[in-house]
Protein backbone atom coordinates (compact mmCIF):
# COMPACT_ATOMS: atom_id res chain seq x y z
CA UNK A 1 0.00 0.00 0.00
CA UNK A 2 1.27 3.14 -1.41
CA UNK A 3 2.75 5.72 1.43
CA UNK A 4 1.45 9.53 1.34
CA UNK A 5 4.04 12.00 -0.04
CA UNK A 6 5.12 14.61 2.40
CA UNK A 7 4.59 17.71 2.55
CA UNK A 8 3.81 20.97 4.58
CA UNK A 9 1.74 20.53 7.42
CA UNK A 10 -2.19 21.44 6.88
CA UNK A 11 -4.10 23.41 8.73
CA UNK A 12 -6.69 21.73 11.25
CA UNK A 13 -9.57 24.22 9.65
CA UNK A 14 -8.71 22.78 5.96
CA UNK A 15 -8.70 26.61 5.03
CA UNK A 16 -7.12 27.61 1.52
CA UNK A 17 -4.39 30.52 0.40
CA UNK A 18 -6.99 33.61 -0.93
CA UNK A 19 -5.07 33.12 -4.14
CA UNK A 20 -5.92 29.04 -5.00
CA UNK A 21 -9.75 30.35 -4.41
CA UNK A 22 -9.25 33.07 -6.85
CA UNK A 23 -9.19 30.27 -9.31
CA UNK A 24 -11.57 28.05 -8.66
CA UNK A 25 -14.20 30.15 -10.70
CA UNK A 26 -12.57 29.76 -13.84
CA UNK A 27 -12.08 26.22 -14.85
CA UNK A 28 -14.87 22.91 -14.03
CA UNK A 29 -15.19 22.12 -10.35
CA UNK A 30 -15.52 18.52 -9.24
CA UNK A 31 -16.01 16.12 -6.75
CA UNK A 32 -14.19 12.50 -5.95
CA UNK A 33 -15.35 10.77 -3.55
CA UNK A 34 -13.00 7.42 -1.94
CA UNK A 35 -14.63 4.38 -1.24
CA UNK A 36 -11.95 2.33 0.42
CA UNK A 37 -13.85 -0.76 1.00
CA UNK A 38 -13.29 -3.80 -1.05
CA UNK A 39 -14.66 -7.22 -0.22
CA UNK A 40 -11.29 -9.51 -1.11
CA UNK A 41 -8.01 -6.71 -1.70
CA UNK A 42 -6.42 -8.12 -5.12
CA UNK A 43 -2.76 -8.86 -4.61
CA UNK A 44 -1.90 -6.33 -7.61
CA UNK A 45 -3.60 -3.38 -6.11
CA UNK A 46 -1.48 -0.68 -4.38
CA UNK A 47 -4.85 2.02 -3.91
CA UNK A 48 -5.78 2.77 -0.06
CA UNK A 49 -8.50 -0.22 0.12
CA UNK A 50 -9.53 -2.25 2.86
CA UNK A 51 -11.89 -5.83 2.95
CA UNK A 52 -14.38 -5.60 4.93
CA UNK A 53 -15.39 -8.38 7.09
CA UNK A 54 -18.72 -10.10 5.95
CA UNK A 55 -21.61 -9.96 8.12
CA UNK A 56 -22.96 -7.15 10.80
CA UNK A 57 -19.71 -5.57 11.60
CA UNK A 58 -18.86 -5.00 7.87
CA UNK A 59 -22.55 -3.84 6.78
CA UNK A 60 -22.03 -1.19 9.64
CA UNK A 61 -18.97 -0.10 8.62
CA UNK A 62 -20.14 0.37 5.06
CA UNK A 63 -23.48 1.82 5.66
CA UNK A 64 -22.13 4.47 8.22
CA UNK A 65 -19.81 5.59 5.40
CA UNK A 66 -21.44 8.22 3.63
CA UNK A 67 -22.15 10.01 6.68
CA UNK A 68 -18.68 10.50 7.45
CA UNK A 69 -18.35 11.53 3.65
CA UNK A 70 -20.84 13.95 4.26
CA UNK A 71 -19.33 15.83 6.90
CA UNK A 72 -15.91 16.07 5.16
CA UNK A 73 -18.01 17.55 2.58
CA UNK A 74 -19.78 20.44 4.65
CA UNK A 75 -16.16 21.22 5.98
CA UNK A 76 -15.32 21.55 2.03
CA UNK A 77 -18.26 23.83 1.60
CA UNK A 78 -16.83 25.98 4.34
CA UNK A 79 -13.56 26.23 3.03
CA UNK A 80 -14.26 26.73 -0.28
CA UNK A 81 -17.00 29.68 0.49
CA UNK A 82 -18.94 31.45 -2.42
CA UNK A 83 -15.75 30.48 -4.89
CA UNK A 84 -17.21 27.17 -5.69
CA UNK A 85 -18.98 26.91 -9.25
CA UNK A 86 -21.46 24.16 -9.63
CA UNK A 87 -20.34 20.76 -9.50
CA UNK A 88 -19.49 19.52 -13.44
CA UNK A 89 -18.32 15.67 -12.77
CA UNK A 90 -18.42 13.98 -9.46
CA UNK A 91 -16.55 10.28 -9.42
CA UNK A 92 -17.66 7.29 -6.84
CA UNK A 93 -14.24 5.47 -6.67
CA UNK A 94 -12.32 2.82 -4.78
CA UNK A 95 -12.38 0.24 -3.13
CA UNK A 96 -15.83 -0.56 -4.40
CA UNK A 97 -18.54 1.93 -4.49
CA UNK A 98 -21.44 -0.32 -5.09
CA UNK A 99 -20.23 -2.11 -1.61
CA UNK A 100 -22.24 0.98 -0.40
CA UNK A 101 -26.40 0.44 -0.95
CA UNK A 102 -27.37 2.30 -3.84
CA UNK A 103 -28.89 5.05 -1.33
CA UNK A 104 -25.69 5.39 0.51
CA UNK A 105 -24.12 6.72 -3.27
CA UNK A 106 -27.43 8.79 -3.84
CA UNK A 107 -27.51 10.43 -0.27
CA UNK A 108 -23.42 11.55 -0.83
CA UNK A 109 -24.63 12.65 -4.08
CA UNK A 110 -27.49 14.45 -3.23
CA UNK A 111 -25.17 16.22 -0.57
CA UNK A 112 -22.95 17.29 -3.24
CA UNK A 113 -25.81 18.68 -4.72
CA UNK A 114 -27.29 20.55 -1.87
CA UNK A 115 -24.00 22.10 -1.13
CA UNK A 116 -22.68 23.56 -4.56
CA UNK A 117 -25.11 22.20 -7.48
CA UNK A 118 -24.98 20.43 -10.04
CA UNK A 119 -24.67 21.54 -13.56
CA UNK A 120 -27.50 20.07 -15.71
CA UNK A 121 -25.87 17.60 -18.15
CA UNK A 122 -23.22 16.82 -15.58
CA UNK A 123 -21.38 13.50 -15.60
CA UNK A 124 -21.44 10.96 -12.58
CA UNK A 125 -19.60 8.16 -12.28
CA UNK A 126 -19.44 5.58 -9.81
CA UNK A 127 -16.75 2.18 -10.36
CA UNK A 128 -17.84 -1.36 -9.51
CA UNK A 129 -17.41 -4.66 -9.88
CA UNK A 130 -18.99 -6.96 -11.92
CA UNK A 131 -20.09 -9.30 -9.38
CA UNK A 132 -21.83 -5.95 -7.45
CA UNK A 133 -24.36 -5.06 -10.03
CA UNK A 134 -27.73 -5.82 -9.99
CA UNK A 135 -31.08 -4.72 -11.84
CA UNK A 136 -32.15 -2.90 -8.42
CA UNK A 137 -28.23 -1.36 -8.09
CA UNK A 138 -28.59 -0.17 -11.92
CA UNK A 139 -31.82 0.95 -11.98
CA UNK A 140 -31.62 2.80 -8.26
CA UNK A 141 -28.04 4.76 -9.47
CA UNK A 142 -29.74 5.92 -12.66
CA UNK A 143 -32.87 7.13 -10.89
CA UNK A 144 -30.60 9.04 -8.37
CA UNK A 145 -28.57 10.88 -11.13
CA UNK A 146 -25.58 8.53 -11.80
CA UNK A 147 -25.09 8.94 -14.97
CA UNK A 148 -22.06 6.21 -16.06
CA UNK A 149 -20.14 3.40 -14.58
CA UNK A 150 -16.87 2.34 -14.76
CA UNK A 151 -16.81 -1.57 -14.82
CA UNK A 152 -13.52 -3.04 -13.18
CA UNK A 153 -13.39 -5.63 -15.84
CA UNK A 154 -9.64 -6.09 -16.08
CA UNK A 155 -9.46 -9.22 -18.53
CA UNK A 156 -11.82 -12.26 -20.02
CA UNK A 157 -9.48 -14.86 -19.05
CA UNK A 158 -9.98 -16.81 -16.19
CA UNK A 159 -5.88 -17.20 -15.38
CA UNK A 160 -5.24 -13.94 -15.79
CA UNK A 161 -7.78 -12.96 -13.33
CA UNK A 162 -7.18 -15.44 -11.00
CA UNK A 163 -2.77 -14.19 -11.03
CA UNK A 164 -5.29 -10.83 -10.06
CA UNK A 165 -6.94 -12.01 -7.49
CA UNK A 166 -9.92 -10.67 -9.35
CA UNK A 167 -13.18 -12.95 -7.77
CA UNK A 168 -15.23 -12.00 -10.95
CA UNK A 169 -16.65 -14.94 -13.16
CA UNK A 170 -15.81 -13.14 -16.80
CA UNK A 171 -19.43 -14.42 -18.23
CA UNK A 172 -20.46 -11.82 -14.96
CA UNK A 173 -19.16 -8.72 -16.78
CA UNK A 174 -21.71 -9.43 -20.01
CA UNK A 175 -24.58 -9.52 -17.70
CA UNK A 176 -23.44 -6.45 -15.65
CA UNK A 177 -23.54 -4.34 -18.80
CA UNK A 178 -26.60 -5.07 -19.96
CA UNK A 179 -27.98 -4.56 -16.47
CA UNK A 180 -26.34 -1.31 -16.53
CA UNK A 181 -27.32 -0.09 -19.94
CA UNK A 182 -30.74 -1.63 -19.69
CA UNK A 183 -30.96 1.09 -16.91
CA UNK A 184 -29.65 3.65 -19.11
CA UNK A 185 -26.53 4.09 -17.90
CA UNK A 186 -23.21 4.56 -19.97
CA UNK A 187 -20.36 1.96 -19.44
CA UNK A 188 -17.10 2.13 -19.18
CA UNK A 189 -15.19 -1.22 -18.90
CA UNK A 190 -11.24 -1.08 -17.25
CA UNK A 191 -8.71 -3.76 -19.05
CA UNK A 192 -5.08 -4.31 -17.52
CA UNK A 193 -2.27 -5.64 -19.76
CA UNK A 194 0.88 -7.12 -18.33
CA UNK A 195 -0.06 -9.50 -16.12
CA UNK A 196 2.59 -12.35 -15.55
CA UNK A 197 1.30 -15.15 -17.89
CA UNK A 198 -0.77 -13.22 -20.34
CA UNK A 199 0.03 -14.39 -23.42
CA UNK A 200 -0.42 -11.87 -26.53
CA UNK A 201 -3.44 -14.11 -27.47
CA UNK A 202 -5.16 -13.89 -23.72
CA UNK A 203 -4.55 -10.28 -24.07
CA UNK A 204 -6.57 -10.19 -27.87
CA UNK A 205 -8.93 -12.56 -26.08
CA UNK A 206 -10.19 -9.61 -23.83
CA UNK A 207 -9.77 -6.76 -25.88
CA UNK A 208 -12.35 -8.70 -28.41
CA UNK A 209 -14.40 -9.65 -25.33
CA UNK A 210 -14.70 -6.03 -24.43
CA UNK A 211 -15.35 -4.65 -27.74
CA UNK A 212 -18.15 -6.89 -28.47
CA UNK A 213 -20.39 -5.54 -25.30
CA UNK A 214 -20.29 -1.84 -27.12
CA UNK A 215 -19.29 -0.14 -24.26
CA UNK A 216 -19.12 3.71 -24.44
CA UNK A 217 -15.57 4.22 -23.64
CA UNK A 218 -12.77 1.83 -22.96
CA UNK A 219 -9.71 2.55 -20.53
CA UNK A 220 -6.24 -0.23 -21.00
CA UNK A 221 -3.32 0.34 -18.45
CA UNK A 222 -0.78 -1.71 -18.08
CA UNK A 223 0.14 -3.57 -15.03
CA UNK A 224 2.83 -2.23 -12.35
CA UNK A 225 4.13 -4.28 -10.31
CA UNK A 226 4.09 -2.03 -6.67
CA UNK A 227 5.92 -2.13 -3.78
CA UNK A 228 4.00 -3.96 -0.80
CA UNK A 229 1.80 -5.90 -2.82
CA UNK A 230 0.98 -9.75 -2.92
CA UNK A 231 2.29 -9.36 -6.96
CA UNK A 232 5.43 -7.42 -5.98
CA UNK A 233 6.55 -10.73 -3.17
CA UNK A 234 5.41 -13.29 -5.85
CA UNK A 235 7.44 -11.64 -8.36
CA UNK A 236 10.55 -11.10 -5.65
CA UNK A 237 10.58 -14.53 -4.48
CA UNK A 238 10.97 -16.02 -7.99
CA UNK A 239 7.12 -17.30 -8.12
CA UNK A 240 5.98 -14.89 -11.38
CA UNK A 241 8.09 -12.97 -13.55
CA UNK A 242 8.02 -9.16 -14.01
CA UNK A 243 6.16 -7.67 -16.30
CA UNK A 244 8.80 -6.54 -19.46
CA UNK A 245 8.38 -3.40 -21.60
CA UNK A 246 8.84 -5.15 -24.74
CA UNK A 247 5.35 -6.82 -24.07
CA UNK A 248 3.53 -4.15 -22.63
CA UNK A 249 4.29 -1.87 -25.74
CA UNK A 250 3.49 -5.46 -27.95
CA UNK A 251 -0.15 -5.72 -26.06
CA UNK A 252 -0.61 -1.57 -26.57
CA UNK A 253 -0.16 -1.55 -29.86
CA UNK A 254 -2.71 -4.38 -30.13
CA UNK A 255 -5.18 -2.41 -28.13
CA UNK A 256 -4.72 0.78 -30.27
CA UNK A 257 -5.39 -1.50 -33.54
CA UNK A 258 -8.08 -3.21 -32.23
CA UNK A 259 -10.21 -0.51 -30.52
CA UNK A 260 -9.70 2.04 -33.79
CA UNK A 261 -11.13 -1.23 -36.22
CA UNK A 262 -14.05 -1.07 -34.16
CA UNK A 263 -14.45 2.64 -33.90
CA UNK A 264 -13.23 4.10 -30.66
CA UNK A 265 -10.22 6.80 -30.49
CA UNK A 266 -7.82 7.24 -28.24
CA UNK A 267 -8.42 10.40 -26.31
CA UNK A 268 -5.66 9.89 -23.43
CA UNK A 269 -2.98 7.58 -23.72
CA UNK A 270 -4.54 4.64 -22.07
CA UNK A 271 -8.25 5.48 -22.79
CA UNK A 272 -10.43 5.28 -25.79
CA UNK A 273 -14.11 6.47 -26.42
CA UNK A 274 -16.47 6.42 -29.43
CA UNK A 275 -17.75 9.65 -29.42
CA UNK A 276 -15.66 13.18 -27.73
CA UNK A 277 -19.29 13.06 -25.68
CA UNK A 278 -18.30 9.41 -24.38
CA UNK A 279 -15.10 11.04 -22.97
CA UNK A 280 -14.31 10.39 -18.96
CA UNK A 281 -15.02 14.69 -17.94
CA UNK A 282 -13.63 13.63 -14.19
CA UNK A 283 -10.55 12.76 -15.49
CA UNK A 284 -10.33 15.30 -18.12
CA UNK A 285 -10.35 17.84 -15.47
CA UNK A 286 -7.11 15.99 -13.45
CA UNK A 287 -5.30 16.19 -17.07
CA UNK A 288 -5.86 19.43 -17.54
CA UNK A 289 -5.05 21.02 -14.34
CA UNK A 290 -8.44 21.84 -13.38
CA UNK A 291 -9.75 21.79 -9.25
CA UNK A 292 -11.57 19.17 -7.77
CA UNK A 293 -12.23 18.16 -4.09
CA UNK A 294 -11.43 14.21 -3.30
CA UNK A 295 -13.09 13.17 0.21
CA UNK A 296 -12.31 10.00 1.43
CA UNK A 297 -9.54 8.54 3.45
CA UNK A 298 -6.63 8.62 1.08
CA UNK A 299 -8.23 10.93 -1.33
CA UNK A 300 -6.09 13.88 -3.19
CA UNK A 301 -7.55 17.54 -3.65
CA UNK A 302 -6.72 20.30 -5.81
CA UNK A 303 -7.56 23.89 -5.92
CA UNK A 304 -5.57 26.81 -7.73
CA UNK A 305 -2.21 25.03 -7.28
CA UNK A 306 -2.69 24.19 -4.09
CA UNK A 307 -2.40 20.28 -3.51
CA UNK A 308 -3.56 17.89 -0.64
CA UNK A 309 -4.19 14.56 0.85
CA UNK A 310 -6.70 13.15 3.59
CA UNK A 311 -5.18 10.80 6.36
CA UNK A 312 -5.15 7.13 4.61
CA UNK A 313 -6.78 5.07 7.06
CA UNK A 314 -10.32 4.99 7.97
CA UNK A 315 -9.78 4.86 12.01
CA UNK A 316 -8.36 8.40 11.82
CA UNK A 317 -10.46 9.26 8.66
CA UNK A 318 -13.19 8.91 11.16
CA UNK A 319 -11.40 10.08 14.04
CA UNK A 320 -10.48 13.54 12.38
CA UNK A 321 -14.15 14.33 10.56
CA UNK A 322 -15.89 13.58 13.85
CA UNK A 323 -14.47 15.87 15.58
CA UNK A 324 -14.94 18.81 13.07
CA UNK A 325 -11.50 18.69 11.78
CA UNK A 326 -9.53 18.69 8.25
CA UNK A 327 -8.81 14.82 7.47
CA UNK A 328 -5.75 16.46 5.50
CA UNK A 329 -2.64 15.22 6.48
CA UNK A 330 -0.61 17.13 4.55
CA UNK A 331 -0.32 19.76 1.47
CA UNK A 332 1.75 21.33 -0.84
CA UNK A 333 1.95 24.30 -2.95
CA UNK A 334 2.89 23.90 -6.15
CA UNK A 335 5.41 26.33 -7.67
CA UNK A 336 5.36 27.40 -11.09
CA UNK A 337 7.88 25.24 -12.39
CA UNK A 338 6.18 22.52 -10.71
CA UNK A 339 2.96 23.36 -12.65
CA UNK A 340 5.02 24.04 -16.16
CA UNK A 341 5.78 20.65 -15.72
CA UNK A 342 2.48 18.88 -14.46
CA UNK A 343 1.22 21.16 -17.33
CA UNK A 344 3.22 19.32 -20.07
CA UNK A 345 3.00 15.88 -18.42
CA UNK A 346 -0.09 15.75 -18.90
CA UNK A 347 -1.45 18.01 -21.56
CA UNK A 348 0.85 16.11 -24.11
CA UNK A 349 -0.87 12.49 -23.39
CA UNK A 350 -4.52 14.17 -24.63
CA UNK A 351 -5.32 13.77 -28.10
CA UNK A 352 -6.50 16.86 -28.66
CA UNK A 353 -2.75 18.44 -28.78
CA UNK A 354 -0.90 20.52 -26.16
CA UNK A 355 -0.51 23.89 -27.73
CA UNK A 356 3.26 24.96 -28.93
CA UNK A 357 2.29 28.24 -27.47
CA UNK A 358 2.53 27.02 -23.69
CA UNK A 359 6.11 25.63 -24.13
CA UNK A 360 9.02 27.89 -23.08
CA UNK A 361 11.51 27.96 -25.33
CA UNK A 362 13.55 25.10 -24.74
CA UNK A 363 10.74 22.81 -25.30
CA UNK A 364 9.64 24.19 -28.68
CA UNK A 365 13.43 23.75 -29.54
CA UNK A 366 13.23 20.26 -29.40
CA UNK A 367 10.07 19.61 -31.32
CA UNK A 368 12.51 19.45 -34.76
CA UNK A 369 13.75 16.19 -33.19
CA UNK A 370 11.08 14.84 -31.66
CA UNK A 371 9.31 14.99 -35.09
CA UNK A 372 12.35 13.28 -36.36
CA UNK A 373 12.14 10.49 -34.45
CA UNK A 374 8.43 10.06 -35.08
CA UNK A 375 7.67 11.12 -31.50
CA UNK A 376 4.97 13.46 -32.28
CA UNK A 377 3.13 14.02 -35.08
CA UNK A 378 4.29 16.49 -37.84
CA UNK A 379 1.68 18.44 -39.21
CA UNK A 380 0.06 18.22 -36.01
CA UNK A 381 3.03 20.35 -34.92
CA UNK A 382 3.43 22.41 -38.15
CA UNK A 383 0.35 23.32 -39.38
CA UNK A 384 -1.82 23.30 -35.61
CA UNK A 385 0.81 24.31 -33.53
CA UNK A 386 0.42 21.25 -31.09
CA UNK A 387 1.97 18.67 -29.63
CA UNK A 388 0.05 15.33 -30.71
CA UNK A 389 1.84 11.91 -30.15
CA UNK A 390 2.09 9.29 -32.66
CA UNK A 391 1.56 5.60 -31.63
CA UNK A 392 5.50 5.55 -30.68
CA UNK A 393 5.33 8.84 -29.31
CA UNK A 394 2.49 7.19 -27.06
CA UNK A 395 4.52 4.41 -26.09
CA UNK A 396 7.45 6.72 -24.92
CA UNK A 397 5.45 9.59 -23.34
CA UNK A 398 7.84 9.95 -20.56
CA UNK A 399 10.82 10.77 -23.13
CA UNK A 400 9.16 12.99 -25.09
CA UNK A 401 8.22 14.74 -21.71
CA UNK A 402 11.72 15.12 -20.46
CA UNK A 403 12.63 16.77 -23.67
CA UNK A 404 9.79 19.31 -24.24
CA UNK A 405 10.84 20.29 -20.18
CA UNK A 406 14.57 20.26 -20.98
CA UNK A 407 15.93 17.75 -19.02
Amino acid sequence: MPTLPDGAPAPADGLLPSGALAELPTRPFGVYVHVPYCRVRCGYCDFNTYAVTPGPEGKATVTAYPDLVLAELDLAATVLGDHAPEVATVFFGGGTPTLLPADGIIRMLDGIRALWGVQPGAEVTTEANPDTVTPQLAEALAAGGVTRVSLGMQSAVPHVLATLDRTHDPAGVARAVAMLTAAGLRVSLDLIYGTPGESLADWRTSLEAAIALAPDHLSAYALTVEEGTKLAAWVRRGEIPRPTDDDEADKYELADALLAEADYHWYEVSNWARTPADRCRHNLGYWDGSSWWGAGPGAHSHVGGVRWWNVKHPTAYESRVRAGLSPAAARETLTTAERYEEDVLLGVRLADGMPVARLRPEGAAAIPGLIADGLIDARTALRDKKIRLTLRGRLLADSVVRQLVGE
